[in-house]
């Protein structure tokens, strides 16, 4: 599976008072750019909550390389890391749009849970769309 890419600009409300974007906010985007990944396979995180699975983030990552600024266009990358046999991994990179600049790189590890909050292996659903069967 190829890298999916979204864009973000960075709002004032993202920013210290030194104009640089709170860190938090990268978690943010990777979440941003793993939604419209899966939304533009054509699954919602609606639908695959509707069909009784949950993906709650199981461990999280971020280097950062380069300042974010206020009213940065940002490309987000987004990519499944297929060496993680139970749960998902994902693998971002969030780009300077205007020159492609890696500003950083981070990762998220999802476990999957039924509705009863039971630890559960990812369905055939959700590997048939990314392409891991």
């Amino acid at each position: 599976m190829t890298a999916h890419r979204t864009t973000v600009r960075v709002i004032y409300g993202d920013t210290d008072n030194m104009g640089i974007a709170y860190h938090a906010n990268y978690f943010r985007w990777f979440e941003i750019g793993r939604s419209e990944m899966f939304r533009d396979l054509g699954l919602a995180y609606r639908e695959i909550e509707k069909r009784g699975i949950y993906l709650p983030v199981s461990e999280v990552g971020c280097k950062f390389t380069a300042p974010v600024r206020y009213d940065d266009l940002l490309v987000i990358e987004t990519a499944l890391d297929t060496s993680v046999r139970g749960g998902l991994k994902f693998n971002y990179r969030i780009l300077k749009a205007e020159d492609e600049t890696v500003l950083a790189r981070g990762f998220t590890k999802h476990a999957c849970l039924n509705g009863n909050g039971k630890l559960v292996r990812p369905p055939a659903f959700i590997l048939d769309l990314i392409g891991k069967t």
